[in-house]
Formats: C-alpha cells, structure tokens, sequence
C-alpha cells in the first residue's frame, strides 16, 4: 500500500527540478499523477514512470487551465509549481519584470486554483500544495526583490484559501524551500559572471554547508499530499537546511 493510493494529483512545472521529483515521488506511492509542463520534450520522459500521464499547459493562458479542469472528472491534490527567478534589486526590475514574476509565480497559482477548486467544492474534499520560498516574506535575501514579493503574495494566498474553505474540507499550505540545487539553478548559475564563485556563495550562505536537493523537497510534498497531514492547513512548510535561523 503506498502512502497515496487511489489520489488524483494534477502538478504544474514537473518537467524538471522539484516538480519532476515530486511527480516521480507522488506515483512512486501510488497517485495518478497529472503531470503538466510547457516543455513537452522534457515531460515526455515522464511517461516511463507507471502513474503518470502528461499535459503539456501553459498556467499563465487561462482557457489551457479551464479545458484541463473540465478534462479531469476527480482531483485529490492540486500541485503548483511553476515559478520564474529574477536576479536583482527593485532598481534592476523593469516593469516587464515584475510583470512576468507576478503572472507566473502567482497569477497562475490563483487561475489553476479558481478552476479546480470548485470541483473539490462538490466532492467535499481537496488539497492544494502551492510553491512558495524561504525569500518571501520569512527572509529578505539580496537580489531577489520582485521573486520574494511574489513568494510572499502566494504565502498571503495560501493562507486566505485555507481559512475561507477550512469548513468545507479544503486544505491549502505551501512549501518554502531555501536553495535548492535543480537544472534551473544551475542555468542561473551559468548566466552570471563567475559562475564558479556564483555556485560558492550560494553554498556558503547555506548552515548546513550543502544545497537541498529536489528530492529532499519531494519528501515534504507526499508527506502533504497524503492523509498524513490530514490536520495541517495553512501553513508555510520550510525546508532550508536552517537557512532563515
């Protein structure tokens, strides 16, 4: 028996990174996962794994996100990933920047929310994981003004699901990770100057002397997607190795 038999968890950004290793973890214990993606080649591969079927969806279009709701008769978990980093202090946002952070960090979270959440509504039940961060509103960290705004708006969001369906049998939390070592990190890496002394700053800032792993992140996922945490419902769960101590 494992740990999420018989749930039906649609997951967003799961070609790669925690998305991928929550999508392998989540069928690995037994859920029919919905994996969806823009990147159709990557999400592909995840069809090798038994559990899991794929949509390639984009969450900023909204009508991709109602055909998909209308598509799928049951949901258990509701899974959102996706997310966009940008590098830089208010003076280096432009307005185009801030403008895709919020749209995909949170605009998507709120139109895949409003497109499944009635269905969990009419089954009495339901469970929304959304992914936040450590550099939100629990830390400031340099360089990350408009990413951290917007992870503190999906901690804001989180919270505002959770109490208004919390007597409907709703639950709603989300998962803040400080740095964790995914391909994405790695091409932000690759874009700066010194890559090198990038990858050895991002590791010295970290207590623990290491950078999390996406898998680690996956374990904290299933443990909230599963009945597990069945009491657990508003909450930012943080996973940093101690960064914010």
């Amino acid at each position: 028996m494992g740990r999420l038999d018989g749930k039906v968890i649609v997951l967003s950004a799961a070609a790669q990174g925690i998305g991928r290793a929550a999508a392998i973890a989540f069928a690995k214990e037994g859920a029919q996962v919905i994996a969806t993606d823009v990147n159709e080649s990557k999400l592909r591969e995840l069809e090798a794994f038994p559990g899991i079927q794929v949509r390639v969806l984009d969450v900023t279009n909204k009508g991709q996100i109602e055909n998909l709701a209308k598509e799928v008769k049951k949901i258990d978990v509701l899974c959102n990933v996706a997310g966009y980093v940008h590098h830089g202090t208010i003076l280096d946002c432009e307005e185009k920047d801030w403008d895709l952070t919020m749209t995909v960090n949170v605009r998507s979270m709120y139109l895949m929310i409003k497109a499944f959440l009635p269905k969990m509504l009419e089954q009495k039940s339901g469970n929304i994981i959304n992914m936040s961060s450590v550099a939100s509103s629990i830390k400031g960290v340099p360089n990350r003004c408009v990413y951290s705004t917007s992870k503190a708006a999906v901690i804001g969001l989180t919270k505002s699901v959770a109490a208004d369906f919390v007597d409907q049998g709703i639950r709603c939390n989300c998962v803040c990770p400080g740095t964790v070592d995914t391909p994405s990190l790695r091409e932000r890496i690759q874009a700066r100057p010194n890559p090198e002394q990038a990858l050895k700053d991002m590791v010295s800032r970290q207590k623990m002397g290491r950078l999390g792993t996406a898998e680690e992140v996956a374990h904290l996922f299933v443990y909230l997607a599963s009945d597990e945490s069945a009491y657990v419902t508003g909450n930012e769960c943080i996973i940093d190795g101690g960064w914010n101590l």
